[in-house]
C-alpha cells in the first residue's frame, strides 16, 4: 500500500516546518490541524461547512466506526470516504486513547485488549492484527497502529512495561500491514484505499529514556509518519513541552511528524516552534458546544451574563461567519436558550480559529517570520486571563 502517499519538508524557520503531506485523497499542507469527526462526523457542522473553513484532513476514529457501523458495512460501501461523503483526506485513530479511557471496562495482556463496549456492554476484543484488519477495511489515508496510552503519572517501570508493549504491537501491527499490503487476500474482507499509509506512536510518558527508546525501536519499523502519543494526558503543559522537543529530534527529517490529541491553541504554536507537523483535538468542537470561543485574546465563555447585551463579535479581527454576522449578545441567547444553532456557530468560529491559525503558522515559517509570529501570538492569546469587556 501507500502508493499516492508522501510527505517532504518545503521551508525551516528554526525548529519549525512547513511542508506537504500528499495522500491518495488530496494534499495536506503542513504545519496542518485536523478537526475531530470520531464517528465520521464532526459535531454541529456539516462537511460542507468543513471545505468553506478550509479544512484539509478530518480525523475519525476506528474503534467507535468498528463498534457501529461495523468496519465491514463501510468496506462494502466503498470505503470511509465513499461511505460519510468527504473526498479529502482522513486520518484513523485505532482506538488506543479509547481503550485507554474505558480504564473500568478494559483488560490488557500481551495479545491485546478485551473490553465492554460502551453501548451494549458486549465484550469486544481488540489486537494489533484486527485493529489493523479494521483499518485498511475503512480505508482512511493514515491508519495508526495500535498502541497502549499510559496514564499520568505514571511510575518509570509502569511506562517502561507499556512503552515496550506498544513496540512489540507496533511490530505486529506493521507486519500486518505489511502483509496486506503484499497480498490482498491475506485480509478477511475489502481493501478500500490500496493508498493507504500506516503511523507508529512513540510512548514512554514523560520519561526522557523511554521516549528515546520507543522512538528508535519505531522508526526502524518503517512506518511513513511517526506520531507523538501518551500526552495531553495530564502531565503539566511545560512538561509536554520538554517531552515534544526531545521526541522530535530522535525522528526521521522526511516524516511526518503527529502529535496525538493536542491542544489549545497556544500548545499548537509551541509545539509546531519544536518541530510538529500535523495536530488533532476535540477542543474547538467540544468547547464550542460548551460555550467557549477561542479569540486572539484567549477563550470567552460567551455563556456568561456579562455578555446578555454585548453588539460585538465574538472576536472583531476574525472573518468567519459568526463574527461576521451575529453579536455576542445574540450567541449568548441562542446558548442558553438551548438552541441547536448555538453549538454549530460556536463550532464555525473556533475550527475557523484554530485553521487560521495553522494557515498563518504556515506562511510565517515560508517567509521566515515565525519567532516574530509566535511573540505577538503569547503577546495577545492567554488561555487563563478573562478578556475584559474592552478587550478588543
Amino acid at each position: 500500500m501507500s502508493e499516492g502517499f508522501s510527505f517532504r519538508v518545503t521551508h525551516r524557520d528554526g525548529g519549525a516546518r512547513a511542508g506537504e503531506l500528499q495522500t491518495p485523497h488530496g494534499l495536506v499542507r503542513t504545519p496542518a490541524f485536523a478537526p475531530v469527526g470520531t464517528r465520521g462526523a464532526v459535531k454541529a457542522v456539516t462537511h460542507r461547512d468543513l471545505l468553506g473553513l478550509g479544512a484539509e484532513m478530518i480525523l475519525t476514529n476506528a474503534y467507535h466506526l468498528h463498534l457501529r457501523p461495523g468496519a465491514a458495512l463501510v468496506a462494502r460501501a466503498g470505503g470511509l470516504h465513499r461511505f460519510i461523503g468527504w473526498d479529502r483526506p482522513i486520518l484513523t485513530d485505532s482506538g488506543g486513547y479509547q481503550v485507554f479511557s474505558l480504564r473500568d471496562r478494559r483488560t490488557i495482556d500481551e495479545d491485546g485488549v478485551s473490553f465492554r463496549s460502551h453501548l451494549d456492554g458486549r465484550l469486544q476484543r481488540l489486537t494489533p492484527e484486527s485493529a489493523t484488519d479494521i483499518q485498511v477495511q475503512l480505508g482512511a489515508d493514515i491508519a495508526m497502529v495500535f498502541d497502549e496510552c499510559t496514564s499520568y503519572p505514571v511510575s518509570e517501570d509502569q511506562a517502561r512495561d507499556s512503552m515496550e508493549r506498544t513496540v512489540r504491537w507496533a511490530h505486529r501491527g506493521r507486519e500486518r500491514f505489511l502483509a496486506i499490503a503484499g497480498d490482498p487476500c491475506a485480509l478477511d474482507g475489502e481493501v478500500t484505499n490500496p493508498g493507504q499509509a500506516q503511523f507508529g506512536i512513540v510512548q514512554g510518558s514523560v520519561y526522557g529514556r523511554l521516549r528515546e527508546q520507543s522512538a528508535r525501536d519505531t522508526v526502524a519499523l518503517g512506518f511513513e509518519g511517526i506520531a507523538i502519543g501518551g500526552l495531553s494526558v495530564g502531565e503539566p503543559v511545560e512538561v509536554m513541552y520538554d517531552v515534544v522537543a526531545a521526541t522530535t529530534v530522535m525522528l526521521p527529517d522526511d516524516r511526518v511528524r503527529y502529535l496525538m490529541g493536542t491542544g489549545m491553541p497556544d500548545d499548537l504554536v509551541e509545539c509546531v516552534a519544536r518541530g510538529v507537523d500535523l495536530f488533532d483535538c476535540v477542543l474547538p468542537t467540544r468547547n464550542a458546544r460548551n460555550g467557549q470561543l477561542f479569540t486572539r485574546a484567549g477563550p470567552l465563555s460567551i455563556k456568561q451574563a456579562r455578555f446578555a447585551e454585548d453588539p460585538r463579535p465574538p472576536d472583531p479581527d476574525c472573518g468567519c461567519y459568526t463574527c461576521r454576522r451575529f453579536s455576542r449578545a445574540y450567541l449568548r441567547y441562542l446558548f442558553v436558550a438551548g438552541e441547536m444553532m448555538a453549538g454549530t456557530l460556536n463550532t464555525l468560529h473556533n475550527i475557523h480559529f484554530y485553521l487560521d491559525t495553522m494557515r498563518r503558522m504556515r506562511e510565517a515559517v515560508v517567509v521566515g517570520s515565525f519567532e516574530t509570529f509566535r511573540q505577538r501570538f503569547h503577546e495577545t492569546f492567554s488561555r487563563h486571563r478573562r478578556p475584559p469587556l474592552d478587550i478588543f
